[in-house]
């Protein structure tokens, strides 16, 4: 058990794993405050997209104060909390895609499609690294489920609805899809190095990176950024 004493304790100078925990948490939490705070200066139909993007972050911020104090207890990366937080917050992230295509004409069935892709992805990602079955299988099956997901943002009918909604939310859908395909590829990799060991792709253990301080940067610039470009949406198409 954790205890909450030591969520403040002090991080040695070369203890990055915790500083980028520390440095993510006030990120976010701090993200959220802005979010939280701009509801109610944000026109009506883009409230709800901007309310989402500080429930993301806030979630996201709760849960690093936690992870923060659990690694600093035990030393050992947080693999079940990190895939908790990435449960609540990845499918709140696809909402939002729903939520800037629905004046255009996104539909409920698009919404559940986004969101099931995403848990697919994340159960079997965690299935693979918790050691519970193959993980060359269950990585296919989350690689399967991600690349669908591009392939809405990119491709298919979040895609096609975002260009008929103007140019503003097509600009913000593909601000977006950058997020999914260039800054959701680190969770992949960590993936592949975390269940490296007897594995086919074992050399990707040799890679030398903490995938832990990756994981930490990478979550606070992928949900504060997939937010600020739902803030900019929202002021630019009010």
């Amino acid at each position: 058990m954790v205890h909450l004493s030591l969520m403040s304790a002090a991080i040695a100078k070369t203890d990055y794993v915790s500083f980028t925990f520390f440095v993510g948490t006030m990120a976010m939490m701090a993200a959220a405050v802005f979010f939280f705070m701009e509801v109610g200066n944000t026109s009506k139909e883009w409230r709800t997209s901007v309310l989402v993007s500080g429930l993301i972050t806030f979630i996201a911020a709760v849960h690093y104060y936690y992870m923060r104090g659990y690694y600093a207890e035990t030393q050992d990366s947080p693999t079940f909390f990190r895939y908790v937080d990435w449960l609540l917050t990845v499918p709140l992230m696809c909402v939002e895609f729903y939520l800037i295509t629905k004046k255009a004409g996104g539909t409920i069935g698009i919404l559940w499609k986004m969101i099931l892709g995403s848990v697919v992805m994340l159960v079997t990602g965690y299935m693979g690294e918790a050691g519970l079955g193959n993980p060359t299988i269950w990585g296919t099956v989350s690689a399967i489920a991600y690349f669908y997901i591009v392939y809405e943002v990119w491709l298919g009918d979040v895609k096609k609805l975002a260009t008929s909604a103007g140019s503003a939310v097509a600009s913000a859908n593909s601000a977006l899809g950058w997020f999914v395909l260039v800054g959701w590829a680190i969770y992949p990799l960590g993936y592949l190095i975390g269940t490296a060991d007897g594995q086919w792709y074992a050399s990707f253990k040799n890679i030398g990176l903490d995938m832990d301080v990756i994981y930490n940067i990478g979550d606070a610039v992928n949900k504060i950024g997939f937010g600020l470009v739902i803030y900019s949406l929202s002021r630019k198409a009010a």
